[in-house]
């Protein structure tokens, strides 16, 4: 269980885990979906005084609703059509330790009440019971919806928003600490997670991690540990190279919506993005692509090669549209 990473957002999140952990209080943890969120709920219970006691996850959004009550505080025999024998539920299983519920913004507004009553009363009823149940735990939840604007929109009650989130953490997205790609590059090569004779890299072409910090990763870590564990197993001579890069990261789609605002940017990342983006639009083509450009053939190559995203090792000697063989019909336009 490693938070792995540097970065100012990072160490700020492992900073408050430490003061909150050893406390009562319910937590929120909000991000995007990869973000390691249950990585920081299992930390917060290792830090805490209940770390020998049980540790239990639910995810809110994998269950029907009769299902998930079921789940959540058990039933008594013959409590329903099928309740052959009576189950324990994990409020009850987690006693005197960890609750945590992913996906909390998924659950109905029947089961929100319930789980509203329970952390009230801290106590709750088997499904067919007559008996409340008393047990003392610690619930902490997830999200990656916006969970205040479903508070807003009557999707989710606001008693309960408040009673879940005494304390709130917000996970980063990978896009916005990039300064910790390398370091959880080097942590996911390490790891064999899926068996067999685990290839040990020797090296990685410079110019991949300028792909990866190019990259938004929609996906977040869970993306980047998912690329790298694919790029392992298929790499050849135990190196990583840059077209060993899955496409659709090397050239990263045109997007309707960003969420990097372009005037945060340096005028070589604003060039960077549009010729990614060019090349993307024209399927990898680059003569099409240097001709939407206005430039020439020889001219993208080099700036390919300027940005680290050449594909393959190519060389301009082998370019087309070199002084020696310029095939492209067009003139070289001003630079971008």
């Amino acid at each position: 269980m490693e938070t792995v990473g540097d970065s100012p957002a990072i160490r700020s999140i492992l900073t408050m885990v430490d003061k909150i952990a050893p406390t009562t209080a319910t937590v929120l943890i909000q991000g995007e979906s990869g973000t390691g969120k249950e990585l920081i709920a299992r930390k917060l219970h290792a830090k805490s005084d209940r770390a020998n006691k049980p540790y239990v996850t639910v995810n809110c959004g994998a269950l029907q609703e009769s299902l998930l009550e079921s789940e959540l505080f058990g039933h008594e025999k013959g409590a329903f059509t099928g309740a052959i024998s009576q189950k324990i539920g994990l409020c009850e299983t987690a006693d005197d330790g960890t609750l945590f519920m992913d996906e909390i913004g998924e659950l109905s507004l029947g089961i929100q009440a319930k789980l509203l009553r329970f952390l009230q009363e801290g106590e709750f009823y088997r499904i067919g019971g007559k008996k409340p149940i008393r047990v003392h735990v610690r619930i902490i939840s997830a999200t990656n919806r916006d969970i205040e604007q479903e508070v807003k929109s009557g999707r989710f009650r606001e008693d309960l928003f408040y009673r879940l989130n005494t304390i709130t953490l917000r996970m980063p997205p990978l896009r916005k600490r990039k300064e910790d790609i390398p370091a959880l590059v080097d942590f996911f090569l390490k790891k064999n997670r899926f068996g067999g004779p685990a290839q040990q890299i020797k090296r990685i072409d410079p110019r991949v991690m300028d792909v990866f910090s190019n990259y938004t990763w929609p996906g977040n870590i869970r993306e980047l540990q998912n690329t790298i564990e694919r790029m392992k197993i298929l790499a050849e001579n135990n190196e990583i190279r840059l077209e060993d890069i899955p496409f659709g990261i090397r050239m990263p789609k045109v997007r309707a919506e960003t969420n990097e605002f372009a005037g945060e940017m340096s005028l070589e990342e604003v060039e960077k993005n549009h010729i990614l983006r060019t090349l993307a639009f024209n399927s990898g083509n680059k003569t099409k692509a240097a001709r939407s450009l206005g430039i020439t053939i020889k001219t993208l190559y080099n700036k390919l090669h300027r940005y680290g995203i050449l594909q393959g090792q190519e060389s301009e000697s082998t370019v087309p549209g070199s002084a020696a063989n310029d095939e492209s019909g067009f003139q070289e336009g001003p630079s971008f």
